[in-house]
């Protein structure tokens, strides 16, 4: 069966899908997007994210654009029409066709793009052992609005992702301006130090990103102290655990940075039951929106 995407209100084919070399999304890297995961035919937590598209198109300018895409719809249409249950979906919002100087005012509509692949989960082998990360050469400017949003312009992240490879990690942690920890390349950031949480606040130049924000509603749904906070580099060798947060990966454990291990060196007993409490949040949310389907 061919892939079918949506592309500014309609669902085509991926072979017919035409997008302006114009676009100012291609050209300057100017738009959003959002990647999210479905379980059994549930996007969890799309809300969420479409909250934080609209809150950053608002700030980008782009947000009357959005007015007439309803993109709750759009993006259950694309996972069904392409017979998938289990995926993960790209939405990217450009400012759309313009000129090839960066006068996104001259842009025309705006381009609404969104594509969903067969996600298969890391094997159960990989929460098992953790990642292992590095701390990355590249900044992250704190005092940027960028990185307050997710937008196109992700080289950096894709760089640094790049800098971890190379040095045969799975992921790579950025610093700030100011070397603190902001995030991962690709996630958020927590440690565990003496049974307390703590990851970088969103000052720190740290993306809010939707499954942080579950970790942390968790943790205060049982009891565990979490605080946002600044969080220099050599506390992550300090703590007890570590672990990284994002939409596909959900939470994984860190139990080697820079090839020196975090605590005993393998996913500690609060990680591990922030785990299985998220795994038990993602079914409480399938079953709802089941019911009110």
């Amino acid at each position: 069966m061919a892939e079918i995407v949506y592309l500014n209100g309609v669902l085509v084919p991926l072979s017919l899908t035409n997008i302006s070399p114009f676009d100012h999304g291609f050209l300057y890297g100017y738009g959003l997007f959002e990647t999210m995961r479905a379980y059994n035919g549930i996007i969890f937590r799309l809300e969420r994210h479409l909250d934080r598209l609209r809150q950053a198109a608002e700030m980008l300018g782009l947000h009357s654009r959005l007015a007439n895409f309803d993109l709750e719809s759009a993006c259950y249409h694309v996972l069904s029409t392409n017979e998938l249950s289990d995926a993960r979906l790209r939405l990217t919002v450009s400012a759309g066709e313009g000129d090839i100087v960066p006068n996104p005012t001259a842009c025309q509509g705006i381009t609404v793009f969104i594509v969903a692949r067969k996600l298969t989960p890391l094997p159960l082998e990989q929460y098992e052992k953790g990642y292992t990360a590095i701390v990355s050469s590249l900044r992250r400017n704190s005092q940027s609005l960028l990185s307050r949003l997710k937008t196109s312009c992700y080289l950096e992240n894709v760089l640094a992702r790049q800098e971890a490879k190379a040095a045969g990690a799975d992921e790579a942690v950025l610093l700030n301006e100011q070397e603190l920890v902001a995030e991962g390349s690709g996630s958020n950031i927590f440690l565990v130090h003496k049974g307390q949480l703590v990851t970088p606040s969103i000052d720190c130049g740290a993306l809010p990103g939707i499954t942080r924000q579950a970790v942390l509603e968790l943790a205060s749904s049982l009891g565990i102290r979490a605080t946002e906070t600044e969080l220099k580099p050599e506390k992550l060798f300090e703590a007890d655990e570590a672990f990284f947060t994002n939409s596909i990966i959900e939470i994984m454990p860190l139990t080697r940075l820079d090839d020196k291990p975090i605590g005993s060196g393998k996913p500690g007993d609060l990680t591990l039951r922030l785990m299985e409490t998220y795994t038990k949040l993602v079914a409480g949310y399938q079953r709802a929106q089941a019911g009110n389907s």
